[in-house]
């Protein structure tokens, strides 16, 4: 039985993802909530893996915050937060899997971007810094792992109807989001969980260091 670890599978896009492996691939999931893991705090994250002996066969680096903030807004409080979650968890996380995916010669890492790391908008500076930095992240990873099999690839989800996507935009606004965009509608998590499945799947033999945009056409307008 193939084993992965996800972070931020307690609602949206990981809860799809979570529901995905373990429903329909079998995989034995470890699911870690914010109490179990605090990703803030490198001693959280480390006493979690402890529990994880043997490592995982995929790991799926989903958890993210988006705190909107302009730069005048920004404080050392929001900065540490917004990076510790959205980057640095990622690679403290894919320096934990790497050994042991090494030893067994075969792992699937998918990270988290967004089409923030490419495009942005006003009070997403944060966002965007550590989106960006999850691409480069995962394409030198890609790099470094490839002679191992262990595949690196990013997911850019756009405008996908999560939490997340309510709390930062206003009804309306996500009816103008709605209607700028070519596919006319939202994502829904398990349409992007379809393509994290893929990707850390054995069906995916090849494709590593890429950022998959999954964004209805945004990036083409």
């Amino acid at each position: 039985m193939k084993t992965a670890l996800i972070t931020g599978a307690s609602r949206g896009i990981g809860k799809a993802i979570k529901a995905l492996l373990e429903e329909e691939r079998g995989f034995s999931v470890y699911a870690p909530s914010r109490q179990d893991m605090d990703l803030t705090q490198e001693t959280s994250i480390n006493a979690y893996l402890a529990t994880i002996p043997h490592g995982v066969d995929v790991l799926v680096n989903c958890a993210g915050v988006n705190d909107l903030a302009g730069l005048e807004e920004i404080t050392d409080e929001k900065i540490n937060k917004m990076l510790s979650v959205n980057l640095l968890a990622q690679l403290h996380l894919i320096k934990w899997a790497a050994p042991f995916m090494k030893e067994k010669k075969y792992g699937r890492i998918v990270n988290f971007s967004s089409i923030w790391g490419e495009f942005s908008k006003t009070r997403r500076l944060l966002y965007s810094m550590a989106k960006a930095g999850i691409n480069g992240l995962t394409r030198a990873a890609a790099v470094e792992l490839a002679p191992y099999n262990i595949l690196v690839n990013a997911v850019a989800p756009g405008f996908v109807n999560t939490e997340m996507t309510c709390v930062n935009n206003t009804p309306e606004q996500i009816k103008q989001i709605v209607q700028q965009l070519p596919v006319k509608r939202l994502a829904q998590p398990d349409e992007i969980a379809q393509l994290v499945g893929f990707l850390a799947s054995e069906q995916n033999s090849f494709m590593t260091g890429q950022v998959l945009y999954v964004d209805g056409g945004f990036s083409c307008v």
